[in-house]
């Protein structure tokens, strides 16, 4: 008989347990070995099947912060829910509402403060506003109406600290009305809430803080103006500098939404990538402005919806621009 030199008789020996070990024994069956092994790679397989072919980059998306036509048709009969239509005329609201809804005109959440429209008012009248809708500590509620008021009004119970218990309804009064829903033209008879505040100021940033903060690499200033207000082409109203804040990027508040009618907002996949564009990442603090803080607000909730905690600068850029001591970029 011929001996092999150790080494080889080593490797022999490795090749000869590796081939018992993947092979079926006597009986058919799988040598424990192999089983093990076929096991563990089965499992890897499955874990990559049910792995998305593109991961969720960034925070969880708040799917809670949006109800669609359907969701809130089957919770009309809720008592605890109280669905606001709010809008700057009550012409719409006459014409045809959502059964049970009630009327908030946006000017009971807005004030003009230092020549700025459009500013969170003393938190003794948004109180009186929102519980004279029968708003509560423990109500539930749904937003509609023209998608920037609606946007304005959610900024405002996250503010006082409600967001959590909020929802925009998706496609609004169009989609309800397009899925066929009925909508009626009397006035629900409503009941005053009571409403304890969790005041949340800080989701808001002041024209100090933020221009000590230009050029921070962790900060993610996006202006939701048209972009030729964002560009400088066009100044807006009562501007006096054009142009936008050094560092923002633009992202005009629509494009969060379809341009088809009812107007839904964009899957969070979509809005993901749309938002990336713009510098928004996992970790990176988001901060939304406008002209004087209802376009931003919108922003603000799509922001809030991806899941990112951002906060606004409700003077905005009328604010700012007027401020000759802080810098203009175009």
């Amino acid at each position: 008989m011929r001996l092999l030199p150790r080494t080889q008789a080593a490797s022999a020996t490795r090749t000869s347990s590796a081939a018992s070990a993947v092979q079926p024994s006597g009986d058919g069956r799988l040598h424990p070995k192999f089983l093990v092994r076929r096991l563990f790679l089965l499992g890897l397989l499955g874990a990559l099947a049910i792995t998305p072919a593109a991961a969720q980059v960034g925070p969880p998306t708040q799917t809670g912060l949006l109800i669609s036509v359907a969701q809130l048709a089957g919770r009309l009969d809720d008592s605890n829910l109280v669905v606001i239509q709010i809008d700057r005329d009550p012409a719409s609201f006459t014409a045809g509402h959502i059964p049970g809804s009630r009327f908030l005109p946006l000017g009971s959440i807005v004030v003009e403060r230092n020549g700025v429209p459009n500013e969170l008012p003393p938190l003794a009248q948004l109180d009186s506003a929102l519980e004279s809708v029968g708003v509560s500590t423990d109500s539930r509620i749904v937003i509609y109406g023209d998608p920037l008021a609606a946007g304005r009004l959610f900024l405002t119970l996250d503010y006082l600290g409600f967001g959590g218990q909020a929802s925009l309804l998706d496609g609004g009064l169009p989609a309800w009305r397009t899925a066929g829903l009925p909508v009626v033209d009397t006035a629900t008879v409503v009941s005053p809430g009571r409403l304890d505040p969790r005041v949340q100021a800080g989701i808001l940033i002041e024209a100090p803080e933020l221009a000590r903060r230009l050029g921070d690499p962790n900060l993610v200033l996006l202006d939701a103006r048209p972009p030729a207000e964002y560009s400088g082409e066009v100044a807006g109203e009562g501007v006096p500098r054009a142009g936008h804040i050094p560092g923002a990027r633009g992202f005009f508040w629509r494009t969060a939404l379809t341009s088809t009618e009812p107007a839904f907002l964009k899957d969070a996949a979509v809005l993901r990538k749309l938002l990336a564009r713009a510098g928004l990442a996992p970790g990176r603090n988001v901060v939304t402005y406008c002209r004087t803080g209802v376009q931003a607000s919108y922003l603000y909730f799509v922001a809030r919806f991806l899941g990112y905690s951002p906060r606004m600068y409700d003077g905005s850029f009328l604010e700012w621009s007027r401020m000759a001591e802080l810098p203009v970029e175009r």
